[in-house]
């Protein structure tokens, strides 16, 4: 990293999105300052740097924002070439890992949101999700093989949830999922990882009273 870049991340704690970028800039090794943001009340600085989604997570670097947490994924990778890769040198493997990244948001975290109004059909529904990556797995230790990457950033950034949605659904993803759960479980002892993931329960309790202040 240049000696003047200046990279700020506009981030909430419990955002999945803003996690994936927490991990691939500390996967890179550098330097950022995360900026919490205000969900209702929305910042000046947010509103300038992404006018048109208005959402969050935004990587600045250097006064430009880069949006969406999958594309910003690929480009820290695609700006920090000199340490590990989060996608394949391969074109091949370089689309699988794109269209598993795009899986995981169209239908595993879709589907998942759900839960709050269809339990039954959404956790039938979501553990056939799982039991697909899980059968994309096999016994690779990674999505992507025998490396960390863009698929195992975009699904593990969900990981903190799996306790509310295994809470709303009824199930346990160690039972239906085994390999995907000791996958999880390899994922978070990284230390990109470890530090960028909020507390599940924490994620859990605050979701509880989201609902519940929805409801009343």
């Amino acid at each position: 990293m240049a000696e003047d870049d200046e990279l700020i991340v506009l981030d909430f704690w419990s955002s999945p999105f803003g996690a994936r970028v927490r991990i691939a800039l500390r996967e890179k090794g550098l330097e950022f300052e995360s900026i919490e943001q205000d969900l209702v009340n929305k910042s000046s600085l947010l509103l300038e740097m992404n006018p048109v989604n208005k959402q969050l997570p935004v990587l600045i670097r250097n006064g430009k924002p880069i949006c969406e947490s999958t594309i910003i994924v690929q480009y820290v990778d695609e700006t920090w070439t000199t340490s590990t890769p989060l996608l394949p040198d391969d074109p091949y493997q370089r689309s699988r890992a794109r269209f598993w990244a795009d899986y995981i948001d169209k239908k595993i975290y879709n589907v998942a949101k759900a839960l709050w109004v269809d339990q039954e059909g959404a956790t039938e529904q979501l553990i056939e999700c799982f039991k697909t990556i899980e059968l994309e797995l096999g016994e690779k230790p990674y999505l992507g093989g025998d490396t960390f990457g863009l698929a195992d950033i975009n699904l593990v950034s969900f990981s903190s949830m799996f306790y509310t949605w295994e809470k709303c659904g009824n199930f346990s993803l160690s039972v239906e999922c085994p390999k995907l759960a000791t996958w999880i479980t390899r994922c978070r002892e990284r230390d990109s990882v470890a530090k960028s993931l909020p507390d599940p329960h924490k994620i859990y309790e605050f979701f509880m009273n989201f609902k519940n202040n929805a409801s009343n």
